[in-house]
């Protein structure tokens, strides 16, 4: 850390992989190459191990040392806040993905003992099976240490707005712990016309598929029901925010109309809930002018740095975050007092 810095720069979207889990994402593009296009479309390409980019990204993926201390180094960022990759354990079986989670938080928990100064952890559960998923996420804080957990977007096309997901959220309201909400390629039902055209993974089909999820999420009256429950998305919100207006009109529009039985009215406007239940990160997007547009809109308070590393490993973009023309007060609570807050780390 510079001397003359008066923050902690905390990057709090920042990935990892067990090697135990990428040699069960070979065996299913090998075996098994029909059970998730957009799957197939993602790892097929990392694990692929025909170009410099992917190879080095798995390979980041896979340290949890000195490799990646030192990149963090050279970027200048203090601690990471570390979760399971994209789909994580999602693309299993349940019976598989319980097991895969647990093995994995207790790696990412060790890890944080080895390194206490530089990271912090969210834990991966299997939606797939919710009873297991609450007990691990109980587990993972209250005996591991960390901050929450990370839920890489739909579940082998099923949306945390179903009922059936929701003793997910209880256990991390009553943890008092907040839920990152990560993306992954789109489900199948919406894949194909994205991936005709290469854009289904981070150029657009992620954004696509993780705002769908969120407006998902509100419209069915999660934060209704969980009024205490914090959300976390990236990629500056995944594209909501520049939303706001027409969301908020056009749902309540919508609603007063009786133009669809799930568009029911909910206690807040639609912008409400984004402002105070959900909060998002700066992820892959070191862009001056969204920066400053999601501050103005969603509040100071409500943004929080981050790399996506190692997918986006680009250190001359933290001086893009540096040179924001905001307070010094502003510029803490972007890259510090936001993340303790939120992750209470």
């Amino acid at each position: 850390m510079c001397a003359e810095r008066t923050f902690l720069r905390i990057a709090t979207e920042e990935a990892f992989a067990p090697p135990e889990m990428l040699r069960m994402y070979r065996d299913i593009i090998a075996n098994d190459p029909g059970r998730d296009p957009g799957f197939m479309s993602l790892w097929g390409f990392f694990l692929s191990d025909k170009h410099d980019y992917p190879r080095n990204v798995v390979a980041r993926l896979q340290d949890l040392d000195a490799r990646r201390i030192q990149d963090m180094d050279a970027a200048g960022i203090d601690r990471q806040l570390i979760f399971l990759t994209g789909p994580g354990v999602q693309i299993f079986a349940a019976p598989e993905a319980v097991a895969v989670a647990i093995s994995s938080n207790d790696m990412l928990a060790d890890a944080i003992r080895r390194h206490p100064a530089r990271f912090s952890g969210l834990a991966a559960v299997a939606p797939q099976d919710p009873p297991a998923a609450a007990r691990e996420l109980e587990r993972a804080v209250r005996k591991l240490g960390l901050k929450g957990a990370v839920i890489n977007s739909h579940t082998r096309g099923a949306y945390l707005d179903d009922p059936s997901f929701w003793e997910i959220f209880a256990a991390a309201e009553a943890l008092d712990v907040p839920i990152y909400l990560h993306p992954q390629t789109p489900s199948p039902k919406m894949l194909e016309p994205m991936s005709e055209v290469g854009v289904e993974s981070a150029m657009f089909g992620f954004g696509v598929e993780t705002g769908l999820h969120t407006l998902r999420i509100i419209i069915s009256g999660v934060f209704d029901r969980f009024p205490k429950l914090r959300l976390v998305i990236g990629h500056l919100g995944e594209a909501l925010p520049f939303w706001l207006y027409r969301i908020d009109h056009m749902h309540g529009a919508a609603v007063r109309a009786g133009r669809h039985p799930r568009l029911k009215p909910l206690r807040r406007k639609f912008s409400d809930y984004l402002r105070e239940n959900i909060w998002i990160t700066t992820s892959g997007m070191a862009w001056e002018p969204a920066i400053l547009f999601c501050q103005q809109v969603l509040g100071m308070d409500r943004v929080l740095y981050a790399m996506d590393y190692p997918y986006q490993y680009l250190p001359a973009e933290v001086q893009i975050t540096d040179n924001l023309p905001i307070s010094d007060a502003d510029r803490k609570k972007l890259y510090q007092t936001n993340a303790e807050q939120v992750f209470k780390l």
